[in-house]
């Protein structure tokens, strides 16, 4: 089960997403401004964001730099949705360090699938680390349990 953290300051979008998400077998929570976005981030350790761009107190750009910037939240998967579409707000997602990006209207089954993809990403990304783990304490003679 992963955790997904909606980050978006209109209640009805974000309760849309939080139901598109319903069934999906993950622990969601929702946040209303991108301050609290980098609070909860450092507390609860999402494995994603669905980050709003437009957001008080911090915008979702400013939310992504400085989650990218921080060691403990910069492998967080990072899905900034928004009503912006122009190709300035895109390139300007991408330099902030956005994985993905999605523009409203969402359509559940896209949400779900980039989703799941971030997570199969994030899932990827730690196999390398657990494999140089195991071959460490190889190397140290000590063989690790192959029970589970």
């Amino acid at each position: 089960m992963a955790r997904i953290l909606i980050a978006d300051d209109n209640v009805q979008n974000a309760e849309l997403l939080e139901a598109h998400l319903d069934g999906s077998g993950h622990e969601v929570r929702i946040v209303a401004n991108g301050a609290e976005t980098l609070t909860v981030a450092q507390t609860w350790h999402p494995d994603i964001i669905l980050l709003d761009i437009m957001m008080p107190k911090i915008s979702g750009f400013e939310v992504c730099r400085r989650l990218r910037a921080d060691p403990q939240t910069r492998d967080i998967g990072i899905l900034m949705i928004t009503a912006l579409d122009q190709t300035t707000d895109v390139e300007t997602a991408v330099e902030a360090g956005t994985d993905d990006f999605l523009t409203k209207p969402i359509n559940k089954t896209e949400l779900l699938l980039r989703v799941n993809a971030l997570l199969a990403a994030r899932q990827a990304g730690e196999e390398p680390e657990r494999t140089l783990t195991y071959l460490g304490t190889v190397q140290e003679g000590r063989l690790p349990s192959l029970r589970r």
